[in-house]
Protein backbone atom coordinates (compact mmCIF):
# COMPACT_ATOMS: atom_id res chain seq x y z
CA UNK A 1 0.00 0.00 0.00
CA UNK A 2 1.03 3.59 -0.41
CA UNK A 3 2.44 5.98 2.15
CA UNK A 4 -0.88 7.81 2.11
CA UNK A 5 -2.75 4.67 3.19
CA UNK A 6 -0.09 3.87 5.80
CA UNK A 7 -0.48 7.39 7.24
CA UNK A 8 -4.25 6.83 7.45
CA UNK A 9 -3.74 3.54 9.33
CA UNK A 10 -1.24 5.21 11.69
CA UNK A 11 -3.70 8.04 12.36
CA UNK A 12 -6.55 5.64 13.08
CA UNK A 13 -4.35 3.50 15.34
CA UNK A 14 -3.27 6.56 17.33
CA UNK A 15 -6.88 7.72 17.57
CA UNK A 16 -8.14 4.36 18.83
CA UNK A 17 -5.25 4.09 21.31
CA UNK A 18 -6.83 7.12 23.05
CA UNK A 19 -10.07 5.10 23.53
CA UNK A 20 -12.38 7.95 22.47
CA UNK A 21 -16.15 7.82 22.68
CA UNK A 22 -17.92 7.30 19.37
CA UNK A 23 -18.97 10.97 19.44
CA UNK A 24 -15.33 12.02 19.64
CA UNK A 25 -14.01 9.32 17.31
CA UNK A 26 -16.23 9.81 14.26
CA UNK A 27 -15.32 13.44 13.43
CA UNK A 28 -11.59 12.65 13.56
CA UNK A 29 -12.08 9.39 11.64
CA UNK A 30 -14.08 11.32 9.04
CA UNK A 31 -11.30 13.89 8.66
CA UNK A 32 -8.66 11.18 8.22
CA UNK A 33 -10.83 9.24 5.76
CA UNK A 34 -11.67 12.44 3.87
CA UNK A 35 -7.95 13.13 3.44
CA UNK A 36 -7.41 9.55 2.20
CA UNK A 37 -10.15 9.71 -0.45
CA UNK A 38 -9.36 13.29 -1.50
CA UNK A 39 -7.09 11.92 -4.23
CA UNK A 40 -7.44 8.72 -6.22
CA UNK A 41 -3.79 7.75 -6.57
CA UNK A 42 -3.08 5.17 -3.88
CA UNK A 43 -5.42 2.15 -4.19
CA UNK A 44 -3.68 -0.85 -5.82
CA UNK A 45 -5.45 -2.10 -8.95
CA UNK A 46 -6.21 -5.52 -7.41
CA UNK A 47 -8.52 -3.84 -4.85
CA UNK A 48 -10.48 -2.03 -7.57
CA UNK A 49 -11.60 -4.98 -9.70
CA UNK A 50 -15.35 -5.31 -10.18
CA UNK A 51 -17.27 -8.56 -10.57
CA UNK A 52 -20.23 -8.63 -12.97
CA UNK A 53 -22.14 -10.94 -10.60
CA UNK A 54 -21.93 -9.03 -7.31
CA UNK A 55 -20.27 -6.14 -5.53
CA UNK A 56 -16.86 -6.82 -3.99
CA UNK A 57 -15.65 -6.17 -0.45
CA UNK A 58 -11.84 -6.36 -0.41
CA UNK A 59 -10.00 -6.26 2.91
CA UNK A 60 -7.34 -3.52 2.85
CA UNK A 61 -6.36 -3.67 6.53
CA UNK A 62 -7.40 -5.30 9.79
CA UNK A 63 -6.08 -3.97 13.09
CA UNK A 64 -4.16 -6.72 14.94
CA UNK A 65 -6.61 -6.39 17.85
CA UNK A 66 -9.65 -6.21 15.50
CA UNK A 67 -10.46 -2.68 16.74
CA UNK A 68 -11.05 -1.60 13.14
CA UNK A 69 -10.94 -2.83 9.56
CA UNK A 70 -10.71 -1.01 6.24
CA UNK A 71 -12.23 -2.32 3.03
CA UNK A 72 -12.67 -1.18 -0.54
CA UNK A 73 -16.16 -1.72 -1.91
CA UNK A 74 -16.33 -2.04 -5.67
CA UNK A 75 -19.80 -1.61 -7.12
CA UNK A 76 -20.40 -2.70 -10.71
CA UNK A 77 -23.07 -1.07 -12.88
CA UNK A 78 -26.57 -1.61 -11.40
CA UNK A 79 -25.23 -3.36 -8.31
CA UNK A 80 -26.63 -2.75 -4.85
CA UNK A 81 -26.46 -4.28 -1.41
CA UNK A 82 -29.39 -5.80 0.41
CA UNK A 83 -30.82 -3.75 3.27
CA UNK A 84 -28.43 -4.51 6.13
CA UNK A 85 -26.92 -3.29 9.38
CA UNK A 86 -23.37 -3.16 10.76
CA UNK A 87 -23.69 -3.42 14.57
CA UNK A 88 -20.58 -1.17 14.93
CA UNK A 89 -19.57 2.38 13.97
CA UNK A 90 -18.42 2.94 10.42
CA UNK A 91 -17.35 5.63 7.98
CA UNK A 92 -17.70 5.55 4.20
CA UNK A 93 -15.43 7.62 1.97
CA UNK A 94 -16.10 7.89 -1.75
CA UNK A 95 -13.00 7.35 -3.89
CA UNK A 96 -14.25 6.83 -7.45
CA UNK A 97 -17.66 7.17 -9.11
CA UNK A 98 -20.68 7.67 -6.86
CA UNK A 99 -22.91 5.62 -4.59
CA UNK A 100 -26.28 6.24 -3.03
CA UNK A 101 -27.07 5.09 0.48
CA UNK A 102 -30.65 4.96 1.72
CA UNK A 103 -31.32 4.81 5.46
CA UNK A 104 -34.06 2.66 6.97
CA UNK A 105 -35.55 2.60 10.46
CA UNK A 106 -37.77 0.11 12.25
CA UNK A 107 -41.28 1.28 13.10
CA UNK A 108 -41.53 1.07 16.90
CA UNK A 109 -45.06 -0.36 16.80
CA UNK A 110 -44.98 -2.78 13.87
CA UNK A 111 -41.27 -3.54 13.42
CA UNK A 112 -41.65 -2.87 9.68
CA UNK A 113 -38.92 -0.99 7.86
CA UNK A 114 -39.51 2.65 7.01
CA UNK A 115 -37.44 4.10 4.17
CA UNK A 116 -35.65 7.29 5.13
CA UNK A 117 -33.35 9.78 3.47
CA UNK A 118 -30.94 8.97 0.66
CA UNK A 119 -27.51 10.51 0.23
CA UNK A 120 -25.34 10.26 -2.87
CA UNK A 121 -21.63 10.33 -2.13
CA UNK A 122 -19.21 11.66 -4.73
CA UNK A 123 -15.40 11.50 -4.63
CA UNK A 124 -13.97 13.01 -1.44
CA UNK A 125 -17.26 12.87 0.49
CA UNK A 126 -17.64 10.95 3.78
CA UNK A 127 -20.68 9.59 5.60
CA UNK A 128 -21.18 7.59 8.82
CA UNK A 129 -23.19 4.66 10.17
CA UNK A 130 -23.58 3.29 13.68
CA UNK A 131 -26.32 1.89 15.87
CA UNK A 132 -26.45 5.32 17.54
CA UNK A 133 -26.71 7.34 14.29
CA UNK A 134 -28.72 4.98 12.11
CA UNK A 135 -27.32 1.64 11.10
CA UNK A 136 -29.75 0.09 8.64
CA UNK A 137 -29.22 1.02 5.01
CA UNK A 138 -28.99 -0.09 1.39
CA UNK A 139 -26.16 1.05 -0.88
CA UNK A 140 -26.12 1.12 -4.66
CA UNK A 141 -23.86 2.28 -7.44
CA UNK A 142 -25.13 5.68 -8.54
CA UNK A 143 -23.26 5.52 -11.86
CA UNK A 144 -25.03 3.95 -14.84
CA UNK A 145 -21.93 3.37 -16.95
CA UNK A 146 -18.99 2.58 -14.65
CA UNK A 147 -17.93 0.89 -11.44
CA UNK A 148 -17.77 2.96 -8.25
CA UNK A 149 -15.34 2.47 -5.39
CA UNK A 150 -15.77 3.51 -1.78
CA UNK A 151 -13.46 3.00 1.18
CA UNK A 152 -15.15 1.87 4.41
CA UNK A 153 -13.72 1.74 7.90
CA UNK A 154 -15.55 -0.11 10.66
CA UNK A 155 -15.07 -0.41 14.42
CA UNK A 156 -14.40 -4.18 14.26
CA UNK A 157 -13.27 -6.87 11.83
CA UNK A 158 -16.42 -6.32 9.79
CA UNK A 159 -15.94 -9.52 7.80
CA UNK A 160 -16.36 -11.51 11.04
CA UNK A 161 -19.22 -9.55 12.68
CA UNK A 162 -22.61 -11.25 12.72
CA UNK A 163 -24.94 -8.70 11.15
CA UNK A 164 -28.47 -8.74 9.79
CA UNK A 165 -30.13 -8.50 6.39
CA UNK A 166 -33.65 -7.08 6.26
CA UNK A 167 -36.48 -7.99 3.91
CA UNK A 168 -38.86 -5.02 3.70
CA UNK A 169 -41.84 -7.42 3.58
CA UNK A 170 -41.08 -9.17 6.87
CA UNK A 171 -40.35 -8.09 10.43
CA UNK A 172 -37.64 -10.63 11.20
CA UNK A 173 -34.13 -9.97 9.88
CA UNK A 174 -31.77 -12.79 8.85
CA UNK A 175 -28.26 -13.07 10.31
CA UNK A 176 -25.22 -13.07 8.03
CA UNK A 177 -21.44 -12.75 8.22
CA UNK A 178 -20.05 -11.03 5.13
CA UNK A 179 -16.47 -12.24 5.05
CA UNK A 180 -14.31 -10.66 2.34
CA UNK A 181 -13.99 -11.01 -1.41
CA UNK A 182 -10.80 -12.86 -2.41
CA UNK A 183 -8.41 -10.79 -4.49
CA UNK A 184 -8.50 -11.64 -8.21
CA UNK A 185 -5.73 -13.94 -9.40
Amino acid sequence: MSGKFEAFIAGMTTLLDMKPSESDLLPVCGKLLGELVSTDDWLPDAYAVSNPETYCQYLLYKDPDSRFSVVSFVWGVNQESPIHDHRVWGAIGMLRGAETGTLYARDADTGQLIEGESLTLKPGMVDFVSPRLGDIHRVKNAESDQASISIHIYGADIGAVERRVYDPKTVDPSPFISGYTPLPK
